[in-house]
């Protein structure tokens, strides 16, 4: 059986077809997220610490650590990183299209 591949844009939400607008949103949400559920497991917080210092509950962080994207706007991930001691800087990178 020869399993044929595709090559990837780079953003895994276009990828599986999203459109375009809505794929960019959902990879930097997904690459906030991420950092925030890093920050909260190499300081090996417990979910009830890490609602503490995040200001949330701890069923909101549940929802951060099971990747629940759907339910953390873009701001919303940025105040948490900041809560977390994190700088957050955002990078635009203009593409050329093919």
């Amino acid at each position: 059986m020869k399993l044929k591949m595709t090559k990837s844009s780079g953003n895994v939400f276009r990828d599986i077809g999203f459109p375009r607008e809505e794929a960019e949103h959902l990879l930097v949400r997904a690459d906030l997220m991420i950092q925030v559920q890093k920050l909260i497991t190499s300081r090996r917080l417990k979910q009830k610490a890490a609602a503490k210092i995040l200001g949330v509950t701890q069923p909101r962080v549940s929802d951060l650590l099971r990747g629940r994207i759907d339910l953390f706007s873009t701001d919303a991930l940025i105040d948490l990183l900041a809560r977390l001691g994190a700088e957050v800087r955002l990078k635009v990178r203009i593409r050329v299209a093919a």
